[in-house]
């Protein structure tokens, strides 16, 4: 089936699974350890051109830490001759002065810089890193150089009740984004939902802070606060829909529709090495898969809410139900939904001793990585 009409207008392009931090909540699949094969400059700068040509117009540079490729210059140069807006996302390890004012000269649109928390203690415990206090300096050289300022800080149950000194701490930085993004639990977030899901008191007293710093600051900030999917009875429109808008290439080469979809089972992961972006995005069998409507199962089927959430996440409906043509069970008429509201109740019960985290909780490592890798086979 051809798709005819979808466009790929979000190109993200995962450079390297490469990183210096090793974050509770990472993304990255759990075993990126055995995906080492990145692309070289050459078929990085062929993805940007013809993912250009097929319409797509914004890039997000990102990893792992995309600073640690050594050809990370001339990644942003080709793709602003191209004419794409290039967001790079960045942990701040590796962009000195020098990087940033040569940036600005290429023309990237955008740097988004994380924190995983407003202390030092607590940004360099979640990430395993002592790199509270460059990041502070690396926000600086952004505010330095007039790039506007983007923060993004990762929220769960165990910061989560910092929000005010997090915002404080953009407000400091004169941040003009915020994104208080909850925890979406895939890969190494799900690995340690037990302690990262926060409670709804926890949820509760975080947005009446954050509305209280909205009336504070008014225009002066954006701020965009992310409910975690446990908490929501419907699903969201994940990616905008299965096939209709993102396209992720992990540092490896292969093309997926979002980027967890290489856990999927009894797939074919198509890979820029062997095909161009227009066969992969309008011709292969995965990013057809869940495009539309026909593949829903009930309640979706008959639901007269498919044509706002596309039936939720297949990654989540696989890693909580084993099947990903089923509803997604966040959704409240999903029969499974009840495996959701059970975590939930967990975490509300549960008693977080923060000595005790740190001898349970899983870092993103290589080590462990490769532990696990043992255990998953993609596709």
């Amino acid at each position: 089936m051809k798709n005819n009409s979808a466009l790929p207008l979000w190109l993200n392009a995962e450079i390297t699974y490469k990183c210096p931090l090793h974050c509770v909540f990472c993304y990255n699949p759990l075993n990126y350890a055995n995906h080492n094969n990145e692309l070289d400059t050459e078929s990085w700068v062929r993805v940007f051109s013809e993912a250009r040509k097929l319409g797509s117009v914004q890039l997000g540079l990102s990893g792992g830490e995309p600073m640690l490729r050594k050809d990370i210059e001339t990644l942003v140069e080709e793709s602003c001759k191209l004419g794409f807006f290039t967001n790079l996302i960045t942990s701040g390890i590796g962009l000195t002065e020098e990087k940033i004012g040569n940036f600005k000269k290429y023309g990237l649109g955008q740097i988004q810089l994380s924190f995983q928390d407003s202390t030092k203690e607590l940004n360099d415990f979640l990430s395993s890193t002592k790199t509270f206090e460059l990041k502070s300096k690396v926000a600086k050289l952004i505010k330095k150089y007039k790039y506007p300022m983007v923060l993004n800080v990762v929220l769960h149950r165990l910061n989560i009740d910092h929000i005010e000194e997090i915002l404080n701490m953009a407000l400091e930085m004169q941040a003009d984004h915020v994104e208080l993004a909850n925890t979406q639990y895939y890969a190494w977030a799900y690995l340690n939902r037990e302690n990262l899901i926060p409670t709804k008191e926890q949820i509760l007293n975080a947005e009446k802070k954050l509305e209280v710093f909205r009336k504070k600051v008014g225009n002066k900030m954006k701020l965009y606060f992310v409910l975690p999917d446990y908490y929501e009875i419907r699903p969201k429109a994940c990616m905008n829909g299965w096939g209709t808008t993102f396209l992720n290439i992990a540092a490896d080469g292969v093309a997926l529709p979002c980027h967890e979809a290489r856990m999927l089972p009894n797939i074919n992961l198509p890979n820029v090495k062997e095909h161009s972006i227009d066969w992969i995005w309008n011709e292969s069998s995965l990013f057809n898969k869940y495009r539309g409507f026909d593949w829903m199962e009930e309640p979706c089927k008959s639901c007269n809410e498919k044509e706002k959430d596309f039936g939720g996440c297949r990654c989540q409906a696989f890693l909580i139900t084993g099947n990903p043509d089923s509803t997604d069970p966040i959704c409240d008429k999903s029969p499974n939904h009840h495996i959701i509201t059970e975590d939930v109740e967990k975490a509300q019960n549960k008693i977080i001793d923060k000595n005790e985290v740190q001898k349970v909780i899983k870092f993103r490592t290589d080590k462990n990585s490769l532990a696990l890798s043992e255990k998953i086979t993609d596709g």
